[in-house]
C-alpha cells in the first residue's frame, strides 16, 4: 500500500469534503499508480507507456496523473521527499465540443417514456424535466430530496460538487409539474417515508444504474441509434439557453460550474450550430451561379 493512504482518503472526505464518486475515483487512479509502482519502481518516466498499454485514452491517463500529482502533493506536506512529482506532467488533452440533445430529439424522448403505468409515467417525466430542465448532473438528482424543493418561493436546492450547494429558480411549467407528482404520483410509488424526490420501481431511493437504465430504454422506444446519456441533457440545457439568449455567467450558476471557462465552451457549440443553420438555409448555400470573384 502506498504511504498515508489511509490518511490522504480521510482528508479528501472528511477534510476536503469531496464526494464518495469523487474519493472513488482517486482510489481507482491511486490503485493505478500502486500497480505502476510495483512493476516500475521510481521510473516515473515510464508510466506514460504504462498507462497507453492499458489502453486508456489521453483523458483517463491525465486524469490518473493529475490525481497521482495530488497525493504526492499530500505526502510532500507530510515531510515525504517527492521528486517524482516534477517528473510528472499532464497529457495534453484535446477539448472537444460536447454532445448535446436537441429541443425536438427531447420533447420525442419524453414522449417515449410513457409506460402502461400511469404514476411511474409522471416519474419518468419528471425525471427528464429535472435532467434537461435543470441540467442537474445524475449524481444531484438522485440526491434531490423534497424538502429540497420550495413550492411557495419556485426554488429548487441542488446539492453539487464539493457539497456546494445551489439555489435554482425553476420555470412555471416545471414547478407546476413538479409540484403535482409530488402530490399525486410520489406517495403511489412507495409506502415508506422516503426523502428523495424520485423513487425507483422497487420504491427506493434511485441509483446512477437506475437512471442510465432508464435513459437507454427510454432511447430506444424514441428510436434514436445511441442511448441518450444525462450529460447529453445537462449539455443540452446549457446549449438551449445560450441559444435563447441567457448570459454566460447565469448559465454556470445554474450548472454549478466553479469556473466561467468550462461554460464557455457552449459558445462554441452554438458557433457550430450557427454554421450549420447558414449551410443548410442560406439561399447562397449551394448555388451554382457564376462568378468572377476568383480571376
Amino acid at each position: 500500500m502506498l504511504p498515508y493512504w489511509v490518511e490522504f482518503f480521510d482528508e479528501l472526505q472528511n477534510v476536503r469534503g469531496r464526494s464518495l464518486n469523487t474519493v472513488l475515483a482517486y482510489r481507482r487512479d491511486l490503485e493505478v499508480y500502486e500497480n505502476f509502482v510495483r512493476i516500475h519502481k521510481k521510473n516515473v518516466d515510464r508510466i506514460y507507456d504504462f498507462l497507453s498499454k492499458r489502453n486508456l485514452s489521453v483523458r483517463s491517463q491525465a486524469r490518473v496523473i493529475s490525481s497521482v500529482r495530488t497525493y504526492l502533493r499530500y505526502c510532500s506536506r507530510q515531510g515525504m521527499k517527492v521528486p517524482q512529482m516534477r517528473q510528472l506532467r499532464l497529457p495534453k488533452v484535446r477539448v472537444g465540443l460536447p454532445k448535446t440533445i436537441t429541443v425536438s430529439e427531447f420533447e420525442k424522448l419524453y414522449k417515449a417514456c410513457r409506460v402502461d403505468d400511469a404514476y411511474s409515467t409522471a416519474r419518468n417525466q419528471v425525471t427528464l424535466l429535472l435532467l434537461f430542465g435543470v441540467g442537474c448532473r445524475v449524481s444531484e438528482l438522485i440526491a434531490l430530496d423534497v424538502s429540497d424543493f420550495s413550492v411557495t418561493d419556485g426554488w429548487l436546492k441542488i446539492l453539487g460538487k464539493g457539497n456546494k450547494e445551489r439555489l435554482v429558480p425553476l420555470t412555471k411549467f416545471l414547478q407546476d409539474e413538479l409540484e403535482s407528482y409530488l402530490r399525486k404520483a410520489r406517495p403511489k410509488l412507495s409506502r415508506r417515508k422516503l426523502r428523495s424526490i424520485i423513487i425507483n420501481d422497487r420504491g427506493n431511493r434511485p441509483s446512477r444504474v437506475d437512471v442510465w437504465r432508464w435513459l437507454q430504454a427510454w432511447s430506444k422506444a424514441a428510436g434514436f441509434a445511441e442511448s441518450i446519456s444525462p450529460h447529453k441533457l445537462r449539455h443540452g440545457c446549457a446549449t438551449a439557453l445560450l441559444e435563447g439568449g441567457a448570459d454566460l455567467r447565469s448559465i454556470q450558476v445554474l450548472l454549478g460550474h466553479s469556473s466561467i471557462q468550462t461554460t464557455k465552451i457552449y459558445t462554441s457549440v452554438t458557433r457550430k450550430k450557427i454554421r450549420e443553420d447558414m449551410d443548410k438555409h442560406h439561399p447562397l448555400s449551394g448555388t451554382r451561379i457564376d462568378s468572377d470573384i476568383d480571376v
